[in-house]
């Protein structure tokens, strides 16, 4: 993968810092250890979901909840971490938002000792305000360390060890969440008696969590040790942010939307899993088996993006989001419309689909963004908040239809239909748009 040997060329980057920096292909490491860390803990969600939802009895509405607390983040965030980006730096700003995502794995322990729904959303939305943070410093600095023309190639390599983080969590987080769930159910218990279930039954996540923290803590104090290692950077000095103008840009703009609906149905879809898989008309799994089949949703995703890293090179990136947009989309009338391990399969593969999406489209929005690299991240981080309002809307679809999960995902079929089009409108260069 052709890449530049060091960061000192990029504009972004000024002199060094005396003592020493590190190249970019140490950054390149660090970089992908970020993706792999913030992918993993946004997939753990899909397992946490049926787990609350039998906890509290909640409806496909109540339990989205989640996704939306956690995805919320990214638009309360979004800007305020842009900001402090471009103000302390990416290897500090990093170092914060790792330190944010610590006291959200920890906020789970007097949500558990409380068995308090509304406490663990809490720590939710704390825990992704720190992934906000670290994904504003992932997103533009790997797109920066090379060729401006194999940028899409590039975030697609490192999103694909996001992917891989996304793979093995929710795998291990079904063993150690799903795998522990009673016989009894919390339908059968009122009073101190389900109080009492739902604090032993949560215990497993507040130890996952832990567990989560203590590896973020070692992560924290390593990035912190770098500090100073990197060039001095160069951000574009606009005093408070003002990154919105950016939206009057037809491209970018689009790009933004799309990014909001891309997440959406992505997470509408990984939230929706379990629950479609243990329907008797598709696969009739039990919990824990159908939430390890997350792992392929989100493997395929990995094994597409590294699949994907180099196809980009040689494809328009543009005319490749179109054809998997349209392919997801088919998956999805498929599922939709089969039963049996062909409906099951059919949904999982869209994972295989989404595999280049968000840097494709995260790269094909930001072309020539240049200096003002920080505040288009901020921008698209925002629009990631798309995670929290289509899996609510979709949900809701859900209930409304009587549980019907089929036509629910109708939604994530329409965001991947304007997904497409933005593949064809962006096919050319931001110079030729």
């Amino acid at each position: 993968m052709a890449m530049a040997p060091s960061t000192s060329s990029d504009p972004q980057f000024a002199e060094e810092v005396p003592g020493g920096h590190v190249d970019a292909a140490e950054l390149r490491y660090f970089v992908m250890a970020l993706f792999f860390i913030f992918g993993g803990i946004t997939s753990l969600n899909d397992v946490i979901i049926p787990k609350l939802k039998e906890l509290f009895t909640l409806s496909y509405t109540q339990a989205m909840l989640v996704q939306f607390c956690f995805f919320t983040a990214y638009a309360v965030i979004g800007i305020p971490g842009a900001m402090l980006v471009r103000k302390v730096g990416y290897m500090r700003g990093a170092a914060a938002g790792l330190v944010i995502m610590i006291a959200g794995c920890l906020a789970f322990i007097p949500a558990s000792q409380t068995a308090s729904y509304w406490l663990f959303l809490a720590a939710y939305f704390v825990l992704a305000a720190g992934v906000v943070i670290v994904q504003v410093v992932a997103n533009p600095l790997i797109s920066l360390l090379g060729k401006p023309e194999t940028t899409s190639s590039r975030l697609t390599f490192a999103q694909a060890f996001n992917s891989l983080g996304t793979t093995i969590f929710p795998i291990a987080g079904s063993v150690l969440i799903l795998g522990s769930l009673a016989k009894v159910s919390a339908h059968d218990l009122t009073g101190e008696a389900l109080d009492a279930y739902r604090r032993a039954e949560s215990a497993a996540i507040v130890h996952g969590y832990l567990g989560i923290a203590v590896a973020l803590a070692i992560v924290a104090g390593a990035v912190w040790m770098f500090r100073n290692r990197l060039p001095v950077e160069k951000h574009g000095d606009t005093g408070g942010f003002a990154g919105f103008d950016l939206l009057k840009r037809p491209r970018f703009g689009y790009g933004a939307l799309c990014i909001f609906l891309y997440v959406g149905a992505e997470v509408s879809i990984g939230s929706l899993i379990v629950s479609y898989l243990m329907q008797d008309h598709v696969m009739a799994l039990p919990e824990q088996s159908a939430g390890k089949l997350i792992g392929l949703y989100w493997g395929g995703a990995m094994v597409g993006r590294f699949i994907g890293s180099a196809v980009l090179r040689v494809l328009n990136p543009g005319i490749v989001l179109a054809f998997n947009a349209c392919a997801a989309i088919a998956l999805i009338a498929l599922s939709v419309t089969s039963s049996g391990h062909v409906s099951g399969y059919a949904l999982l593969a869209v994972g295989l689909m989404n595999s280049i999406m968000f840097p494709t489209i995260f790269s094909l929005a930001c072309d020539k963004l240049g200096m003002r690299a920080a505040d288009g991240s901020g921008i698209i981080n925002v629009a990631i908040c798309g995670g929290a309002i289509v899996p609510l809307a979709t949900g809701a679809i859900a209930d409304a239809a009587g549980g019907n999960l089929g036509v629910a995902l109708v939604l994530p079929a329409l965001c991947y239909a304007v997904i497409a089009g933005f593949g064809l409108f962006a096919r050319k260069s931001a110079a030729q748009a």
